[in-house]
């Protein structure tokens, strides 16, 4: 049986104090960061970007207090710089264009090749891996999680706002980030060995160098042995990070527990899920998403409650029955998009919005 390890990352606005605007850190704490948090805290791609990540963790326990640590480490070091730090998909109103990128030979590939896709692509994320040692089984993974990845991003949204407008999306950063190649909902892949193939006809043709540059909502990692996935705007609150990650976990115990029974969950085309996840960009736990097995509307938020159903009886195995009710108390307060739109209809102020998101991202740490 596999351990399903964690690992999560968490990419984290540097905002100025004063304006509330994004300021680049100039990978001062980064740099601040070595000592303490060694390999941990790395730079991104525009200076107003800091990226912490986990080690590896054995369970959602060891994630939690990993999660918690990396955060308060990450503000102490911003303070220093006389920064705060916020948690949120998008900033409400500073403009990409203002927003220096950071002098790396990796980034000014990147820029050269992509352009304005990539000057404008000032989005923050986070990313779950979990360990799966066995690739066979992680391309059958990554084939049969697709579905429930829209699910997963509905209860993620928090970028309702981009360069001081509101946008009608609950997460606007996936539409941000589908400029760039080889992005979205993976297709279908037969096997390992198909999608290794794949993987060498890009490099070989030279569409990639390496196989990171594969930016799906989920893929089976080019490095390591982890299902990987990508699809989740950045949350606010610790706690929505972690609840989020735990019913990941439970999803690949879930569907590694039906295989070895030699029960398969259906596969469905990516151009089905890709309506979902439209669905959960534009209206988040609002709106309805198709249950492709009956073929009709149902409410986001009632099939989000059957997912949970669906991985309970992995979640005492795994340790993480809290971590994953929590979403309960997600779907109750409402994501973090929702309620940067409640402090904007009440404050018609996106100031008021950007302390409002730092609050959140220190909340309970």
């Amino acid at each position: 049986m596999p351990t399903f390890t964690l690992g999560i990352e968490e990419e984290f606005q540097t905002i100025d104090p004063e304006t509330r605007e994004l300021r680049s850190h100039l990978s001062q704490i980064v740099e601040g960061g070595r000592v303490t948090l060694h390999e941990q805290v790395k730079a991104e791609m525009h200076q107003a970007v800091v990226e912490v990540g986990t080690n590896i963790c054995h369970n959602i326990e060891e994630a939690r207090t990993e999660v918690f640590h990396l955060r308060r480490q990450v503000m102490e070091l911003a303070d220093k710089q006389d920064l705060k730090i916020g948690a949120a998909g998008t900033h409400p109103f500073s403009r990409w264009q203002d927003q220096p990128i950071t002098p790396d030979v990796r980034y000014d590939k990147i820029v050269e090749e992509l352009q304005e896709a990539a000057r404008s692509n000032l989005v923050f994320g986070m990313h779950v891996h979990v360990g799966i040692e066995n690739r066979e089984i992680g391309v059958y993974m990554m084939n049969t999680l697709r579905y429930f990845l829209p699910h997963l991003f509905a209860l993620s949204t928090n970028s309702p706002f981009w360069e001081g407008r509101e946008t009608g999306y609950k997460s606007f950063r996936t539409k941000v980030f589908e400029r760039f190649p080889r992005t979205g909902i993976p297709g279908y892949f037969h096997s390992a060995s198909d999608y290794d193939e794949f993987l060498q006809l890009l490099i070989k043709t030279g569409c990639i160098d390496n196989g990171k540059k594969i930016w799906w909502d989920i893929r089976l990692h080019p490095f390591f042995d982890t299902i990987e996935y990508r699809i989740c705007d950045m949350m606010m609150r610790a706690d929505e990070t972690i609840a989020v990650a735990a019913v990941m976990q439970a999803l690949v115990a879930k569907i590694y527990k039906l295989k070895s029974q030699n029960l398969n969950f259906r596969v469905y085309r990516s151009a089905l899920i890709k309506e979902n996840k439209w669905r959960a960009a534009r209206y988040g736990l609002d709106g309805n998403m198709i249950d492709f097995g009956k073929q009709e509307e149902i409410p986001t938020r009632q099939l989000i409650l059957e997912l949970l159903d669906f991985v309970d009886d992995v979640v005492d195995d795994l340790g993480s029955r809290h971590e994953v009710e929590y979403v309960l108390k997600m779907m109750e307060m409402g994501t973090g998009a929702d309620r940067q739109l409640r402090v904007f209809r009440e404050t018609g102020d996106l100031s008021k919005v950007v302390d409002y998101i730092l609050a959140e991202t220190s909340h309970g740490l």
